[in-house]
């Protein structure tokens, strides 16, 4: 047998094996999808509480917050709500995979004859389809109560694709959570983590706005890069005057994603294989 015969095999069985882990991630996407049709509470308080914060800060405080370098801030709030949800989305995650690792659904899965990628790519695609549903109703909610994107469908479709991009990111990150701390555990950690990044970015206010150390701090996050990006692209006010995010926006919200993916990935893939060594 010669060289070329066994490279040649050796690459379609990894097309195959590739092809199996995607067709078996889609079972395992449809699984879970249907537990949310059979039990969608999750998802509609999830959508509620989103829903409410946008009420609160556009309406109730949104009077007396004024958005540097001018504009309306339910146009500059907008935007940034839509990027919180992203980050509010890593709680699903990281609870799911909690659950199913501590009833043992996960140690079921591992002992079938899956791919070892089938389970987190699974878990990936339907919460990335459920995060794209809540953006969805999100932006229809917004244009009920007056928020406008202004550019051309590109910039508008490029908007939405950064937003998502980071939840796929986030992901990652809520699979490696769910699978190395269970339970109330796993609840515990993902909320410790989730409101301080959340609340200390830009979502709703601009970072020129704060002390000037603590403004560093909220630019530097990579929501209030997916924030800002998302706001330059539908053409809404940005509250960033000035700096180095001002002119890169784009560019930060779209390198954060890859650095969180690059590094929790290989961590989430780490932390499956370590169930009942």
């Amino acid at each position: 047998m010669t060289t070329t015969t066994l490279t040649t095999m050796t690459s379609a069985g990894l097309r195959d094996r590739r092809r199996n882990a995607l067709r078996e991630g889609w079972l395992i996407a449809g699984r879970d999808v249907l537990h949310w049709i059979r039990e969608p509470w999750g998802l509609v308080f999830g959508l509620a509480f989103n829903i409410m914060l946008i009420l609160m800060f556009g309406f109730l405080f949104g009077g007396a917050i004024e958005v540097p370098g001018g504009g309306g801030y339910i146009a500059f709030l907008l935007p940034g709500m839509f990027a919180l949800t992203m980050l509010f989305g890593l709680e699903s995650t990281v609870t799911a995979m909690a659950d199913d690792a501590k009833r043992g659904v996960t140690d079921r899965f591992r002992s079938l004859p899956l791919s070892s990628a089938s389970v987190a790519l699974g878990r990936a695609i339907a919460d990335l389809a459920g995060s794209a549903l809540n953006l969805a109703v999100l932006m229809l909610g917004g244009l009920l109560i007056g928020w406008r994107p202004t550019t051309g469908p590109a910039e508008i479709v490029l908007g939405v694709v950064l937003l998502l991009w980071l939840r796929f990111a986030l992901l990652w990150l809520g699979i490696f959570l769910g699978l190395s701390f269970r339970g109330t555990g796993a609840t515990t950690a993902v909320q410790v983590l989730v409101w301080p990044i959340g609340f200390l970015s830009t979502v709703f206010v601009s970072a020129e706005t704060m002390p000037g150390w603590l403004g560093s701090i909220a630019q530097w996050n990579p929501v209030s890069a997916t924030a800002t990006a998302a706001r330059e692209l539908f053409g809404n006010p940005t509250g960033t005057t000035g700096g180095w995010l001002a002119d890169n926006a784009v560019l930060a919200a779209s390198v954060w994603p890859l650095v969180i993916t690059l590094a929790f990935l290989p961590l989430a893939a780490s932390a499956y294989r370590r169930l009942r060594r």
